[in-house]
């Protein structure tokens, strides 16, 4: 998958931040582009009207689709639940009858007498709140849609469908919005137009093909835009902050030291000529988006995050979440399978390589930091600790090739968020392996240019073949890691590969989060009584004992929010990002008294596994680990 997502494993929440048939030539329709319009200055009730001139076909019967899934994604989006009023016109103005195949799906026929079709868009952000209606299961929010009077995150793949036999023809979109709204996208723009009244502009843009309506998001609205330049790379970083929290200004500087510092990691692999960040901050309220992550194309990423998070727990998730989107420029823009290639939208298939798509690049997103100098060499340390103990809370002993060719299926579909834990921790073994056996001079980026030389944006490798390749390009070693972890499912030691670098897992002093210790909530839930409360692991972080908190403390309010088991997802996903510094206020209920906790929070620590210098490391494993770390 290319969907971002951030796990927080808190009784089961998600702090969510990450194939196909290949398309045959089109014989069947005159190849015109595609001339598709959306009308924002038209929403009514958060509907946008939408309209599609596919111009003439020489065939009895077409298909029209949005979406099941789109890439970047590895669950089951239904694109068409969002539409509504499916109406086909034939070229004299004449309602055509049309027949719904399925969710995503509608079926045309006389479609030679098609002249377009309209419908109606629902946004998807206003339904995450929503358990009734369209149910539970609404796209990652990264990947959804936004319809409001003042901003409106147009991920296309959720407004524009395609038909069947026309994927491959150009499209013709244009955007019309009232003429005060800003707008970016990396789409090429055409031209503008500004009505009569002066009241609205429409923006006309050029797409090859419909894989590019999908992967170049918009957004329009009032916005935050900077531009910038990183390298040869512009940078086009645009925000929406409902109340104004937080800007691009107020980002930039972050976000610049970021890539700066993960364009010289790269080095030499080719990279794109502008980069597109659309941040939408999320207000909090029911009906907001909760699905917090990112979601990587090409040559931008969406990010969606709370708007409560201090500008310094923003930064910080910025850096996590945005570098390991941009990092994709290496996989799958630069290396992936036929299944990536030939994506069907409809009828996917996936490839067995997510350790790599997924794995790799938050693996480097994980390195370049302390490569760089961004963290230091324990803050990377405890990185890599979270994520083995994550990986262990998840089915460790699953073929990591098999989970990821059915990845929609169950029991697969659930150990997906151990894409980015235990699939980083294969990139980094694979790493320190390579770095082993070329005395420091080969590592995993090394072997990730190599297969971009190889193959490129515009020629895909075959599934089956891939680790028989990187065998053949590397060292026999590597063949067996993959046989026994990758392919096979017998869990890794991480000890093993530690100890070739000089470092061993053991007991020490670690940093605490202010929900979490060693991937295991503090609190749990009372379902009769509706409340949530401090357990006795809460009594082992330093910064909750020092407040005096006790076992069985009910946690009323936080930072004047009450605290429900329905809310709880929400609020302590803003615990866990808070950061030093912070002043909060929380009030408990201890055996009918209220305490009041009003404090600045400090950095908390417990006792915990470690990764740790070993003392007795020799110059040959030190030499490894400066290789591994900064080589």
């Amino acid at each position: 998958m290319n969907t971002r997502f951030l796990s927080l494993a808190v009784a089961g929440m998600l702090l969510v931040s990450c194939g196909g048939a290949k398309n045959t030539a089109n014989d069947l329709a005159v190849n015109t582009p595609i001339v598709s319009a959306i009308h924002l200055e038209k929403v009514t009730d958060d509907k946008v009207p939408v309209s599609i001139d596919p111009g003439r076909f020489t065939t009895e019967t077409v298909i029209y689709r949005l979406p099941k899934v789109v890439q970047g994604t590895y669950s089951v989006s239904d694109f068409g639940k969002y539409v509504d009023d499916f109406k086909a016109f034939d070229y004299k103005g004449n309602e055509m009858e049309v027949s719904k195949l399925d969710n995503n799906s509608w079926s045309i026929n006389n479609a030679k007498q098609l002249d377009k079709i309209t419908y109606w868009v629902n946004d998807t952000y206003d339904i995450e709140g929503n358990e009734g209606g369209i149910g539970k299961e609404v796209p990652f929010s990264p990947s959804g849609t936004n319809i409001e009077p003042d901003n409106y995150v147009l991920n296309l793949h959720g407004f524009i469908g395609y038909f069947d036999v026309l994927k491959n023809n150009q499209y013709k979109l244009d955007v019309t919005a009232p003429k005060a709204f800003f707008h970016t996208s990396a789409l090429q723009n055409m031209g503008s137009k500004t009505s009569d009244d002066g009241k609205t502009i429409t923006n006309s843009y050029m797409a090859n093909r419909y894989f590019e309506i999908t992967d170049n998001p918009m957004m329009y609205g009032n916005l935050d835009v900077e531009e910038f330049q990183v390298g040869d790379i512009k940078i086009v970083l645009s925000v929406y902050s409902p109340n104004k929290l937080h800007s691009a200004k107020s980002l930039k500087e972050t976000i610049f030291k970021m890539m700066q510092a993960q364009k010289k990691y790269l080095g030499d692999i080719n990279s794109t000529a502008r980069y597109d960040i659309y941040v939408y901050l999320s207000e909090g309220k029911e009906e907001s988006p909760k699905g917090f992550g990112a979601l990587e194309h090409h040559t931008s990423t969406v990010v969606v995050m709370p708007e409560s998070m201090s500008e310094e727990a923003l930064a910080s998730s910025m850096i996590d979440v945005v570098s390991h989107e941009f990092f994709h420029i290496v996989t799958p823009l630069s290396v992936h399978s036929e299944d990536v290639h030939y994506f069907d939208y409809n009828n996917p298939t996936f490839s067995k390589h997510l350790w790599m798509y997924e794995g790799v690049t938050e693996y480097f997103a994980t390195l370049f930091q302390v490569n760089q100098g961004l963290v230091d060499e324990a803050e990377f340390y405890n990185k890599i600790m979270d994520k083995i103990q994550y990986s262990k809370q998840m089915n460790d002993a699953m073929s990591f090739t098999i989970m990821s060719e059915n990845v929609l299926k169950e029991p697969y579909k659930d150990q997906y968020l151990n894409v980015y834990q235990k699939g980083a921790l294969i990139g980094m073994c694979i790493d320190i392996l390579m770095r082993e056996e070329s005395d420091g001079q080969r590592g995993i980026l090394s072997l990730m240019k190599e297969l971009s030389n190889k193959y490129g944006k515009n020629k895909p490798f075959e599934d089956d073949k891939l680790i028989d390749e990187i065998v053949a390009m590397t060292y026999p070693s590597l063949r067996e890691f993959f046989d026994t972890h990758v392919i096979g499912d017998l869990p890794i030691n991480y000890n093993e590969f530690f100890d070739k670098v000089g470092l061993e897992i053991g007991e020490t002093r670690v940093k605490a989060n202010y929900i979490l210790m060693n991937g295991t909530p503090i609190v749990s839930g009372d379902p009769q009584q509706g409340t949530i409360f401090f357990t006795e692991m809460a009594l082992e972080n330093s910064f909750w004992a020092e407040q005096g908190v006790q076992v069985n403390d009910v946690i009323k309010s936080i930072d004047g929010k009450a605290l429900t088991l329905q809310n709880a997802n929400e609020l302590l996903q803003e615990v866990f990002l808070w950061e030093p510094g912070r002043a909060i206020e929380v009030k408990l209920d201890r055996n009918g008294e209220e305490i009041v906790i009003k404090t600045t929070t400090t950095q908390g620590y417990t006792t915990g596994e470690g990764l740790i210098k070993k003392a007795d490391a020799t110059a040959e494993q030190k030499a490894l680990r400066e290789a591994w770390l900064r080589g």
